[in-house]
């Protein structure tokens, strides 16, 4: 992995050094780092605490699985846990997860806390390296590429109106975006609440940002409603 590679000569180690921090063999790291051998979930913990690498190293539980409900306490503590400022007055006991775990769970929930919904474009703000590959295929086997596909778009203009621009980031949310366009859904659907009333509906219907339209959202989420970017 060129990650790898990449965080152990900024760090001015060998191979030898690295392979005696992580606790493997010189021969292990090398084929690491050129591919050969994959991180397992055990040394891929190791790796991000030695070298400092972003939780996206973090492999998924294979087969991945999403609950279809997760409690609101369990989700703000994995948040917590990767940084995310409105939530810094936890203290959570949890092992941190995949950024991209944590996304795609959120997103799967029809009745998500605001506090939470909140949190989703920071997340994707702040790890926008996540492997989008992966979190795409994710999306599209459960359906959740429009609440996906929005959620990319608001990130990406956030990003773009940041007062230092991320050329590398804005390109791979664009890219994430382009890839859901593919794959967008017909069927009208809604962003984390599920309306209360045919009123509400219609309402959201009428009132929803021209991106919830685009992506068939029943949603006035905007970005004036967000407090935190990354």
């Amino acid at each position: 992995m060129e990650n790898l590679r990449q965080a152990r000569l900024s760090r001015g180690w060998s191979q030898k050094e690295a392979a005696r921090r992580l606790g493997v063999s010189q021969a292990y790291v090398a084929m690491l780092e050129s591919g050969l051998r994959r991180l397992t979930p055990a040394l891929a913990r190791k790796a991000m605490r030695v070298y400092g690498l972003s939780p996206t190293v973090l492999p998924a539980a294979e087969p991945f699985r999403l609950a279809q409900s997760v409690s609101a306490q369990g989700l703000a503590e994995q948040l917590a846990v990767l940084g995310y400022p409105g939530f810094a007055y936890l203290r959570p006991h949890v092992a941190k997860k995949n950024p991209g775990e944590v996304l795609l769970a959120a997103l799967a929930q029809d009745e998500l806390e605001a506090r939470l919904v909140e949190a989703l474009p920071w997340l994707l703000l702040r790890y926008w390296d996540v492997d989008v590959n992966w979190v795409v295929e994710q999306a599209k086997r459960r359906d959740l590429q429009n609440r996906l596909g929005f959620l990319a778009g608001l990130t990406r203009r956030l990003s773009e109106a940041a007062g230092a621009p991320n050329q590398n980031r804005n390109r791979a949310l664009a890219e994430l975006e382009a890839a859901l366009e593919k794959s967008r859904l017909a069927q009208e659907g809604t962003f984390c609440k599920t309306p209360g009333t045919d009123t509400e509906r219609e309402w959201l219907r009428e009132n929803r940002p021209e991106e919830a339209k685009h992506w068939n959202l029943l949603t006035d989420w905007r970005a004036e409603h967000l407090r935190y970017v990354a």
